[in-house]
């Protein structure tokens, strides 16, 4: 069985300011989550009684580390401690943990030989696990896109040989190389193509999915926001744009209607 991403995390410079944004623009409810045993607050993003992800503020430590307000994927593994010392030994780089959140799993913040950071988290079991989303569904991700400065061909191995991720079919970019849309057990999940030279770091970008994707730009737009790429239309029919929040953290949104 793959591995796939669990949750997403918004590293943020106001709190209050970008808890604001998504809920206008994505749609979300927000509750922050009382965590005793940690320093920091903690709020969730959820569609319905679904969380999605987490959003909190950058510390002054992580600033001065170079630190910057950006979404962080959260991937779901069996042993987060084999996991880290794997990713150190296959290249990449553990840059915290790993480490227990009290009542939620535990976690390591890691990189891959490209430089690409997220986070490896081995959930505490629950006596019912929630059902899987259908990729497509209103306020979850609806893609996973990783432009990986090792080259795509080197990331792809990597990311399959970790999670167990198929690669499905793939595009012809041109000087970009290919674009390998992957699989995660049976279902699609995203692409990997190399970076754009012009991009300075690899990273990975989240679709988060809206109804209906010129009103969800207007939204961007009125709340602060900047479209930097799109609307574009993709080979599935679906519409596309890539954004930032009024903090500077990348984003983008994909529907199935314009």
């Amino acid at each position: 069985m793959a591995d796939n991403f669990i949750w997403y995390e918004l590293l943020t410079s106001d709190q209050d300011a970008a808890t604001a944004f998504y809920t206008k623009v994505v749609g979300w409810t927000a509750a922050d989550q009382q965590m005793a045993e940690l320093d920091f607050r903690y709020t969730i993003l959820s569609v319905g009684e679904r969380g999605v992800g987490g959003l909190m503020a950058l510390t002054e430590e992580m600033k001065a580390g170079g630190a910057v307000p950006a979404w962080v994927g959260v991937i779901g593994v069996a042993d987060t401690d084999a996991e880290a010392k794997r990713i150190a030994e296959d290249g990449g780089a553990v840059h915290m943990g790993p480490d227990d959140i009290p009542n939620v799993g535990r976690f390591a913040l890691v990189a891959d030989p490209g430089g690409t950071v997220y986070e490896i988290m081995t959930p505490l079991p629950r006596e019912t696990e929630p059902e899987p989303v259908a990729r497509m569904t209103l306020g979850f991700v609806g893609w996973h896109e990783l432009y990986a400065a090792n080259g795509g061909e080197a990331a792809f191995a990597f990311y399959a040989g970790h999670y167990g991720w198929t690669e499905t079919t793939s595009l012809d970019m041109g000087p970009m190389g290919k674009y390998r849309i992957f699989a995660a057990d049976a279902d699609q999940a995203g692409g990997i193509m190399t970076k754009p030279a012009d991009m300075p770091v690899g990273a990975w970008a989240f679709y988060f999915v809206v109804e209906g994707l010129d009103a969800a730009v207007e939204r961007v737009n009125a709340h602060g926001g900047k479209i930097l790429m799109g609307p574009h239309e993709v080979p599935d029919g679906s519409w596309i744009v890539q954004a930032v929040d009024p903090q500077g953290a990348h984003f983008a949104l994909v529907s199935a209607t314009r």
